[in-house]
């Protein structure tokens, strides 16, 4: 009982933080939130909410265009869009921003180019519609996965049924197929706009004046942490209705569960088979998104790397220890991304076995089961919370601990100290861990639990002994995809690394904020190449299941 009240307040705390901001206000904070409301929170409310319109449209639009092709008809190449249309699940927005910027800029080669044809042409990146156009094809994987899914339960039958009926093709895909996907896309959609609403990184660096980056000068730059507070409270009251209304629409998901491609009488359904100009169409709706959101960004780095490493050599041969420092700087950022993941993704899996451990081991109070659900609900709220916001919300405690019991070193302990690092990930991370671990749970009969009771197995055996062996593929993967985050997480490893420790998600953000793009291409790469990871595990899972 005293272990899981811990939890709860542990994982609680952030977000109390948070919304305790707003009781007690003096009247100097109530004059600051009106000169806020005059100045600055009109333009962090305009720019967030265009972003968001946007970025949703464009994701349901790219999205569910590659699903319905590949969902429901045959063409050349649809084995290899089926998986690659992941591949942009890899890249974190903010990296491609960092390859795009150098691109595009205005003495690079696509400029060069278009002036020769158009004189005077000039364009930025650095914006809004730019942002839009990052965030779309980095995070269109999230409807494209869930449309996709969708489509190939039912719709392939449905689809055949209606074609039987004489319809149209283009009446087939707009009256069946699409409002068949809608509620999966309307998922997607608000899964990537959370990304979209929690992202620094981007913001940042367009110089975009967004919540998150509203926070992080708010705390950071004007030292105003009621101010970073009720930002961040803004932004969490959003996070929680996108979060129940992806849940709705979750619930509504269920029409959709079948039998898989076949129809009542047992036979395989057939798909339509594209030639011509449609089978060029498929190739453009699933091509384009895999070489803006993956392809693309990865050559542009590949060749900011290795100009950078032709520019180092050179300069070797004159300090032969600049190459040794560059690497063993890199060497250092590797260490503190894997560090930081490491000790992250145990404490996260750990967490998750307690906890799905004692669902199902029964035998609670009302209260302490109430109190153990309350924990799960929180947990799994924390992987929707921007880390700008958690780390607000653990600074915010803090701060008050420190201010009434100044000997408690509350302060020294959270504040800029690997511990507060690795608790913000817990935070945000845990509930990837808990869904891996009880989804593992499901597949374990409860007859087995009761058969090691009855021959003196106790609560603990059972877990380390029964539990753990029959766990070991979700425990691996719970870890690996924390491991992942951790290693992409910015605005919270920004918020509370320790001074002098930089991950590679920091670096690479600190470089390319300093225009040293190509110093930045290695550990942007780095992170990509961390990222490929859980998208193999998604490819592999989607293959067996198709087998």
């Amino acid at each position: 009982m005293h272990i899981i009240g811990l939890l709860a307040v542990l994982i609680a705390l952030p977000i109390l933080g948070i919304l305790g901001a707003w009781f007690g206000l003096d009247a100097a904070g109530i004059d600051s939130l009106r000169q806020q409301m005059q100045t600055v929170l009109p333009g962090y409310l305009i720019t967030s909410g265009w972003l968001a319109l946007m970025v949703t449209l464009g994701v349901v639009l790219v999205g569910g265009a590659a699903a319905v092709a590949v969902g429901l008809f045959e063409f050349r190449g649809k084995r290899f869009f089926s998986w690659a249309l992941l591949l942009p699940m890899a890249m974190p927005a903010y990296v491609c921003a960092y390859a795009y910027t150098d691109f595009l800029q205005y003495a690079g080669l696509v400029q060069t180019t278009l002036r020769g044809w158009f004189p005077g042409l000039r364009f930025d990146v650095r914006g809004l519609p730019g942002a839009v156009f990052l965030f779309v094809f980095t995070l269109y994987p999230y409807a494209y996965l869930l449309a996709r899914n969708a489509l190939s339960e039912r719709g392939t039958h449905l689809m055949e049924a209606a074609r039987m009926l004489g319809t149209p093709l283009r009446e087939r895909i707009v009256r069946v197929a699409l409002p068949l996907a809608r509620p999966a896309l309307m998922a997607g959609a608000a899964l990537a706009l959370m990304e979209t609403l929690a992202d620094y990184g981007v913001s940042a660096y367009f110089g975009l004046t967004t919540f998150t980056t509203g926070i992080y000068k708010a705390w950071m730059v004007l030292d105003d942490r009621i101010a970073a507070a009720q930002y961040a409270s803004m932004l969490l009251l959003f996070v929680a209705v996108l979060l129940w209304l992806e849940r709705r629409e979750q619930r509504r998901m269920r029409f959709a569960s079948t039998r898989g491609q076949r129809g009542d009488d047992g036979a395989e359904a057939r798909l339509p088979k594209l030639h011509g100009a449609r089978a060029v169409a498929a190739w453009l709706v699933c091509g384009l998104p895999v070489l803006l959101g993956f392809v693309l960004p990865v050559l542009i780095l590949l060749q900011l790397w290795w100009g950078e490493l032709g520019r180092t050599a050179a300069t070797g041969f004159e300090d032969g220890a600049a190459s040794l420092f560059s690497f063993s700087r890199y060497a250092g950022w590797v260490w503190n991304s894997f560090r930081f993941g490491g000790v992250a993704a145990l404490a996260a899996v750990a967490l998750a076995l307690s906890l799905g451990f004692a669902q199902r081991a029964g035998g609670l109070s009302r209260v302490t089961g109430w109190l153990l659900r309350g924990v799960a609900r929180l947990a799994a709220m924390g992987y929707a919370i921007p880390g700008s916001v958690i780390a607000v919300g653990i600074l915010l405690p803090v701060a008050w601990l420190q201010a009434l019991w100044p000997a408690s070193g509350m302060g020294v302990l959270l504040t800029a100290t690997s511990l507060g690092v690795v608790y913000a990930y817990l935070v945000r991370f845990t509930a990837v861990a808990v869904q891996s671990v009880e989804a593992g749970y499901t597949r374990i009969p409860a007859s087995v639990d009761e058969a090691a009771r009855t021959l003196g197995s106790g609560r603990g055996a059972i877990a380390w002994r029964l539990h753990v062996p029959l766990l070991w593929r979700s425990l691996a993967t719970a870890a690996l995809m924390v491991f992942v985050d951790v290693v992409k997480e910015l605005p919270a490893t920004l918020l509370l690394r320790p001074f002098d420790t930089d991950t590679l998600a920091v670096i690479a953000h600190n470089l390319a904020r300093d225009e040293r793009l190509g110093e930045a291409a290695l550990p942007a790469l780095s992170i990509v190449a961390v990222g490929l990871a859980p998208v193999l595990l998604v490819m592999r899972a989607l293959d067996a299941r198709r087998n």
